[in-house]
């Protein structure tokens, strides 16, 4: 179900995002005009954010989005050389735009976003989450108009709750950084005892359930907690089953003697 959720993530996001993206340097147009075959060019924008298109020679496109760049071409042709010119424009190669990303993903690293990516996408061209990957990101804005810059991804309202709105659109020159998880333990009568991610709404019966669930030996009433406290270990015996756990607890699961 994640996987087929993400894949619809995906696709919604790419086409919303589709329309946002912005041509830069080393970014290849394919350009057509209607019944003007000697017009059409396949050309690279420059560093300087420009193209060199037949007739009309120069034109500046950095920053300026498809259906812009359509209508500024059209508009040039329009100026005494075609009537009512049918322009078409197609980003043939994405090239311009780059975004880092680091954390808790498979390979964190530079990743060249070949065209409009979202959050999403951009963990994928990274490999993926990491299985301490914390319940947030972060993104880093380059020259960010706003005081804050950063913008907040709840990873557990957008994978576990499907909520589309936190799988945001990458731009260029974004630092993306997955949060690590804490690590909780648990040992003793579960199906599989071990380290397991625990976020802030981690309880003891939910580290139980990705451990497995308990063995038929369990003693569901006699579970301990050892948890550090001003570096000191500190034993809580019996625990509720709805103890909130941090980072680092270890949950003992009896066995039952009766």
């Amino acid at each position: 179900m994640l996987y087929l959720f993400c894949l619809l993530a995906l696709c919604v996001t790419k086409i919303g995002v589709a329309s946002e993206y912005h041509v830069g340097p080393g970014d290849v147009l394919s350009i057509t005009v209607y019944d003007n075959d000697d017009l059409a060019t396949k050309v690279r924008v420059s560093t300087a954010g420009t193209i060199v298109m037949p007739l009309i020679g120069q034109v500046e496109v950095q920053s300026l989005t498809v259906n812009a760049i359509t209508d500024k071409i059209t508009a040039l042709l329009s100026d005494g050389y075609l009537v009512s010119p049918q322009v078409n424009v197609f980003v043939e190669e994405f090239r311009s735009k780059k975004a880092v990303i680091l954390g808790s993903v498979r390979s964190p690293g530079l990743v060249e976003l070949s065209g409009p990516t979202s959050f999403l996408e951009l963990v994928s061209k990274a490999g993926g989450l990491e299985k301490d990957a914390g319940d947030t990101a972060t993104i880093q804005r380059k020259n960010s108009s706003k005081e804050n810059p950063i913008i907040i991804v709840d990873l557990q309202a957008l994978i576990e709750k499907g909520d589309l709105t936190h799988n945001m659109a990458i731009q260029d020159g974004d630092t993306v950084f997955v949060s690590k998880g804490g690590m909780c333990f648990i040992t003793g009568q579960v199906e599989k005892p071990g380290t397991y991610t625990c976020g802030d709404d981690t309880t003891v019966l939910k580290l139980v359930a990705l451990a497995g669930g308990f063995t038929g030996k369990a003693s569901r009433s006699g579970i301990n907690l050892v948890r550090i406290v001003d570096n000191q270990k500190k034993v809580y015996k019996k625990i509720d089953l709805y103890t909130q756990l941090k980072d680092s607890d270890v949950v003992v699961v009896p066995e039952s003697f009766f």
